[in-house]
């Protein structure tokens, strides 16, 4: 390994996320993990620990990767690449035992909700959603005194889209306290911005695609844990189901990984001013940000972030005859700038109205707009928002 957990536990992230998974300090070799593009690799006799066997059971282009995420997590084990967020997730709910129960938030990941929603039609687990954000009411839920206590609580802090921000030292603990896992998806925040196993949460999950590869361009996903029986369970399931990484989609996933602390430094310092104007601006009526201290996760954000990440809301108002929801959609085609898609964490700055998915939770608003704060200028950003809103003063 090209650091130790203990020179990484010394080191800054900004550091850590330059220097992790390089290869040994040799004379003339690369200081870039290579490419590696083989399905099968030599051995004879029994596989042993450590053996690579197989293209579906390693690759020396994961391991890289794998080492500098768990390093910038905080876990004692190398992380679990996936072919996908949504291949990471199904692997992450396979922790739910058969007919166990799954507590998650109402407000998450749309592919999240579906899968499980999935998975409860079909008698596999029985599931409850609820407002994480709301403590009492996910407490209820984990040890109800009527009906069997949790098996898994599935964290997503802040959500997706809503921005809910859950009190995780203190879900964490009550679930233990219950007998249950914790999975917290980390995707918004990434390890640079919070840190799950550090508040009690058994397992991280990533959608590596977003702001850990940075750059749209690769479709990735990654557990990380320090409990060896899970991290046990979860390797055979990835194994046997498949979810692999291909190595080209991980080599640039790291060499993307490289510029994190940067992308996401000027970033959130965007999202910051933006957030600020859009909440006084007369067509927005009302913004999600925990950044802004009048947004209901700001306190607590405080407290376990060490930001507020690059993501805001907006509810937009009706305007000239228009709803909310045409009204924000003929924002969004005004724009020059913003990239109307679905994705965020690149380096260009993403925006759309989630509704127009139909898989989005019904509770979540017909005019809500996420944008996603790319690393472009950002008087440019806002000289682009405020040219598209101004088309629906008629």
């Amino acid at each position: 390994m090209s650091l130790s957990e203990d020179q990484a536990a010394a080191l800054s992230a900004e550091t850590v996320v330059v220097a992790a998974g390089r290869p040994p300090r040799e004379r003339d070799a690369p200081v870039n993990p290579p490419l590696v593009l083989s399905s099968t690799y030599f051995g004879t006799g029994p596989l042993g620990p450590g053996d690579r066997g197989y293209g579906r059971y390693s690759n020396p282009t994961w391991d890289p990767f794998e080492e500098a995420l768990a390093q910038l997590e905080g876990a004692s084990l190398p992380g679990l690449l996936y072919a996908s967020g949504l291949a990471a997730v199904s692997s992450a709910l396979s922790l739910v035992p058969p007919q166990g129960v799954l507590v998650m938030p109402s407000h998450s990941y749309a592919g999240s909700l579906v899968m499980a929603t999935e998975l409860a039609e079909a008698g596999v687990l029985e599931l409850r959603t609820v407002d994480i954000a709301d403590t009492d009411a996910v407490l209820a839920q984990l040890a109800p005194a009527q009906g069997k206590p949790a098996s898994v609580l599935w964290l997503e802090s802040p959500t997706n889209p809503m921005l809910g921000v859950a009190d995780i030292r203190a879900l964490t603990a009550a679930a233990h306290d219950a007998g249950a896992i914790v999975i917290t998806d980390n995707t918004f925040s990434t390890p640079l911005v919070q840190q799950p196993l550090s508040l009690g949460s058994d397992v991280v999950l990533h959608s590596v695609t977003k702001y850990l590869a940075g750059h749209s361009d690769v479709v990735l996903g990654a557990l990380v844990t320090s409990d060896e029986a899970l991290h046990a369970r979860l390797l055979h399931h990835r194994t046997i189901h498949g979810g692999i990484a291909g190595p080209f989609e991980a080599w640039l996933a790291l060499r993307g990984l490289r510029t994190l602390a940067l992308r996401i430094e000027r970033s959130q310092a965007s999202a910051a001013i933006l957030a600020e104007r859009l909440a006084r601006h007369p067509r927005v009526g009302s913004i999600r940000y925990p950044g802004l201290p009048t947004d209901p996760g700001h306190q607590r954000a405080k407290e376990q972030m060490t930001g507020f990440g690059s993501i805001l809301c907006i509810e937009m108002a009706p305007a000239a005859g228009l709803s909310g929801a045409d009204a924000a959609d003929r924002m969004i085609t005004g724009l020059r700038l913003w990239l109307p898609a679905t994705s965020l964490g690149g380096v260009e700055s993403l925006i759309e109205r989630r509704r127009r998915h139909t898989a989005e939770p019904l509770s979540v608003p017909e005019n809500l707009v996420r944008l996603s704060v790319g690393i472009e200028n950002v008087e440019d950003l806002w000289a682009d928002l405020e040219q598209a809103l101004a088309t629906l003063d008629g």
